[in-house]
């Protein structure tokens, strides 16, 4: 049989450990080999000076180590994947929890948007209807009355918006008429009939035609600055 060196195990064994030094002493026969042997025996045990009935005991502790270090290893790896998967998980749910949070803010930011506007209509609307019943009733109004008129009723930072619109519509003319379609007065409305929901007298005041323009400005385009912009892109709003 060869000599197999066994290193790095404790013999398991305190017979298997005593029976490994009675041999080296039985065939060194002096004090240097029996030295010798002592250091083999602390270093490097060999297989082969074991008693056969003890051989197979040796290498089962020596396995039994190694497959404790080995699962020792595995348990150390794999706690190490598992908080690497917590950080992960973690880390992704916060970013999930984050873009939600910012997800919301534009939202509520959006709605409270929306609500200032829907709240300047309104009040532009109930602006237009209080003022458009102040004004002294004319048989006639000049270019320049009309104006200032629209001025008064019209928000000041609407009103160029709103002007230009009605000078490529009627030229402030409130009697305007198209002789192909009929549409009727400061921004021909077709049919100019439909100005009646703001008052009966659309067709001989412009305060009344200044008033439903206006709303009509603000509930299809937002403003008469949105119509201006829409009017711009198509010739028509």
């Amino acid at each position: 049989m060869s000599r197999i060196s066994v290193r790095g195990f404790a013999v398991a064994s305190a017979t298997a450990v005593t029976a490994v030094g009675s041999v080296v002493g039985v065939a060194s026969g002096s004090t240097a080999q029996n030295n010798d042997a002592e250091t083999t025996a602390a270093g490097t045990t060999l297989l082969a000076d074991i008693p056969a009935g003890q051989q197979a005991q040796v290498q089962t502790a020596s396995l039994t180590q190694q497959a404790d270090a080995q699962a020792i290893a595995a348990d150390v790896s794999a706690k190490k994947d598992a908080e690497e998967a917590a950080r992960k998980a973690a880390a992704e749910t916060a970013v999930a929890k984050k873009k939600a949070a910012e997800k919301a803010a534009k939202a509520a930011k959006a709605a409270e948007e929306a609500k200032e506007r829907a709240e300047a209509k309104d009040a532009a609307s109930r602006d237009a209807a209080r003022e458009a019943t102040s004004f002294a009733v004319q048989s006639s109004y000049t270019i320049a009355q009309i104006q200032a008129m629209a001025r008064q009723m019209v928000p000041s930072g609407q009103f160029q918006c709103f002007s230009n619109i009605v000078d490529h519509e009627s030229s402030w003319n409130y009697k305007a008429v198209n002789p192909s379609s009929g549409a009727y007065g400061l921004f021909q409305a077709l049919p100019g009939s439909k100005m009646s929901s703001v008052g009966a007298d659309w067709q001989t005041n412009p305060a009344t035609q200044i008033k439903w323009g206006l709303n009509y400005m603000n509930e299809r385009y937002g403003s008469p600055c949105g119509a201006w912009s829409f009017w711009q892109a198509n010739h028509w709003y």
